[in-house]
């Protein structure tokens, strides 16, 4: 392979139990027309899963809403008028 992607590891994992006895030959897209099932295979994302990249969780910790009056858009409107790299399209 020229570049791992995330599929990589699931490949592994597929024909690690083969011990060495098999021989892995790329086939042209153009030539493999049927789906490739392992590929395919879907593994959740849990620790479990060997692709799995522990992240920082980040919660929220609350949410603001703010009504924002007709006043505000259009002052944005008339900001666009004198914005020289506004176009309308």
């Amino acid at each position: 392979m020229k570049t791992p992607n995330r599929n990589m590891p699931r490949w592994q994992i597929a024909i690690q139990e083969y011990g060495g006895t098999m021989t892995i030959v790329h086939k042209s897209g153009n030539l493999h027309k049927n789906s490739d099932g392992l590929s395919r295979w879907a593994l959740a994302y849990i620790p479990e899963n060997p692709a799995w990249v522990p992240q920082e969780e980040h919660h929220i910790e609350g949410i603001c809403v703010t009504d924002i009056g007709t006043e505000f858009f259009d002052k944005a409107k008339e900001s666009y008028k004198m914005d020289i790299n506004f176009h309308i399209l």
